[in-house]
């Protein structure tokens, strides 16, 4: 059975320490949104720091997930002071239920306020790929994977809710993804 791996990437308007109010806003949403989308059905794992790590992204213990990477494209600081980047990594049973994770509640909330914390890139935030059970997807899977939508468009190994695959590499829709005259059931 094969699982299926989501990666996000976005670059922040300002670095992870700064004190202002939007910043505050962006870390407190997240704390709220974590635990909500690890209880959702179809949710299995998402890269988590071992214990007690200190220091940058770039410096934690990530385990099997491997060390924290980074798109080419990010051009901000890799220091405490200027790491400015909010990054995912994490499994899950299917498409549906990460759309319907993703697309209700808290996070929906927070994706509508994405433009007042990330900058508009011109780069996908996100890449979906398969992966086979007891798979654990590497941080560098998911910069490659999005490097090459964003280089090449969706493919089998490395697409969108609206230009998805199934584990086999066929074109598929789900059913409320995409533009309606496209929908599947």
């Amino acid at each position: 059975m094969s699982h299926l791996a989501l990666y996000t990437f976005g670059v922040l308007k300002s670095p992870l320490t700064d004190p202002a109010p939007l910043t505050r806003e962006f870390h407190e949403s997240g704390g709220a949104i974590y635990p909500k989308i690890s209880e959702h059905p179809g949710y299995l794992a998402r890269a988590e720091a071992a214990e007690g790590g200190r220091g940058t992204l770039f410096d934690l213990d990530w385990g099997a997930w491997g060390e924290f990477a980074v798109p080419t494209w990010y051009d901000k600081g890799r220091t405490v002071e200027t790491i400015a980047l909010a990054a995912t990594l994490s499994l899950w049973t299917d498409l549906r239920p990460a759309f319907d994770a993703i697309y209700t509640g808290l996070h929906r909330e927070a994706l509508n306020r994405r433009y007042d914390w990330f900058e508009r890139t011109g780069h996908p935030g996100y890449v979906f790929w398969w992966v086979s059970d007891g798979e654990i997807p590497t941080w560098q899977d998911g910069v490659s994977r999005l490097e090459h939508l964003h280089d090449h468009g969706s493919a089998p190994d490395a697409f969108t809710f609206h230009q998805s695959f199934d584990p086999e590499g066929t074109p598929g829709r789900v059913r409320g993804i995409g533009p309606k005259s496209e929908q599947a059931s």
